[in-house]
């Protein structure tokens, strides 16, 4: 039986996910990713949780594809996207995060002008990302060693794109790494970008705009684009869970 087998077995993640994701604190969540683009999550998922998502990297049978980012000029590092089907605490994971998202993801998109709403579940949002040939899972386990780093960029991976994605720090600062800091840049119309760091302890998530989001100014709403990144890491290992809501061409 693989690690994340044994959780499910054990009552992991999955048991508790779907009233624990709701039970955050959504107002403030929302207000931040309004003001910010990006929100913290604290405490989403325990260490243990963390530990058994670590130590499911080396089992090959999770995933569809291991990416070496210094191959393709995404930085240096590694990661590993989940095959389907999803393992299960994934799959419950994705489908709690999205549902409480989703009301602000359609919210945003109304304000922008953009004519696409999103289902109210994400098994729904699924079978539009599939028929229209975006049917590869893009929920994912990135890998850092010293030295390693993440460039500025977006996930974007087809037409269909949900607005908001998800990144959980499994390993603990200053314990397991130093360095490696989670760095969001804006770019609004006719300024220079603005950089913000995200503190993450084990465990803590952070909500953040997949590509803009939309910045009431003094003439209306305007768009903003958003670009995310991980600093060098300066020493030891660092894992983090990306978790993306569109499916992959």
């Amino acid at each position: 039986m693989n690690v994340l087998a044994r959780m499910a077995a054990r009552g992991g993640m999955d048991d508790a996910i779907a009233a624990r994701v709701p039970a955050m604190d959504w107002d403030r969540i929302a207000a931040e990713l309004d003001s910010q683009g990006h929100a913290l999550i604290p405490g989403l998922l325990a260490m243990e949780e963390c530990r058994m998502l670590v130590d499911s990297y080396d089992d090959d049978s999770h995933f569809r594809s291991r990416v070496v980012m210094a191959r393709h000029g995404f930085g240096s590092g590694e990661y590993k996207y989940f095959a389907y089907p999803l393992p299960d605490q994934i799959t419950e994971l994705r489908t709690a995060l999205y549902s409480c998202l989703v009301p602000i993801g359609n919210r945003w998109n109304a304000a922008m002008g953009i004519d696409v709403a999103y289902p109210d579940t994400h098994a729904g949002f699924i079978e539009r990302c599939h028929a229209s040939g975006q049917r590869r899972p893009t929920p994912l386990l990135l890998q850092y060693g010293a030295g390693d780093y993440n460039c500025l960029h977006q996930d974007l991976y087809g037409e269909h794109v949900f607005p908001l994605q998800v990144a959980i720090l499994l390993s603990e600062p200053q314990r397991d790494f130093s360095g490696g800091e989670f760095v969001l840049t804006e770019q609004r119309p006719r300024m220079q970008s603005r950089a913000d760091v995200v503190p993450l302890r084990q465990g803590d998530a952070v909500v953040f705009a997949v590509q803009q989001r939309p910045v009431q100014g003094t003439r209306g709403v305007y768009r903003v684009n958003l670009r995310h990144g991980v600093s060098r890491v300066r020493s030891g290992h660092r894992h983090t869970l990306g978790v993306i809501f569109h499916d992959a061409l």
